[in-house]
């Protein structure tokens, strides 16, 4: 037979994975073998269920932090290290407006600025 002791060592370490109703259950069943008194149960249940929550949050910040570490360690791209497409697109157009004026190559622009100015339009 586990003693209070124990009971509430297991409860603490798992208690983020027990529901209110489980929680409940588990201190009514220490209410009714007299480990805890009645009056103190609903204290007990909202403090570890409070408990539970903040295990739960700690642990996923726990969990969060070890991936990304490992992520860094493994030096995969993040979100913000990803090039978009817009970029890509950028970085093309500009590349090859410099191939063309390498070249003399006339761009789209060269040529409609050239017919503005044939057509008096660039004064």
């Amino acid at each position: 037979m586990s003693s209070i002791f124990e009971k509430s060592i297991n409860l603490g370490l798992g208690l983020f994975s027990y529901s209110r109703e489980k929680v409940e259950e588990i201190v009514d069943e220490l209410v009714n073998k007299g480990e805890v008194a009645r009056k103190d149960a609903k204290d007990l249940v909202n403090d570890l269920v409070k408990k539970g929550e903040e295990e739960k949050e700690e642990l996923k910040k726990i969990i969060k932090d070890e991936v990304t570490e490992s992520l860094d360690y493994m030096n995969v791209a993040k979100k913000e290290d990803l090039i978009s497409e817009k970029d890509i697109r950028k970085i093309i157009r500009e590349e090859l407006i410099n191939i063309l004026n390498e070249q003399n190559i006339a761009t789209k622009d060269d040529i409609i600025n050239l017919k503005k100015e044939l057509n008096g339009e660039n004064k």
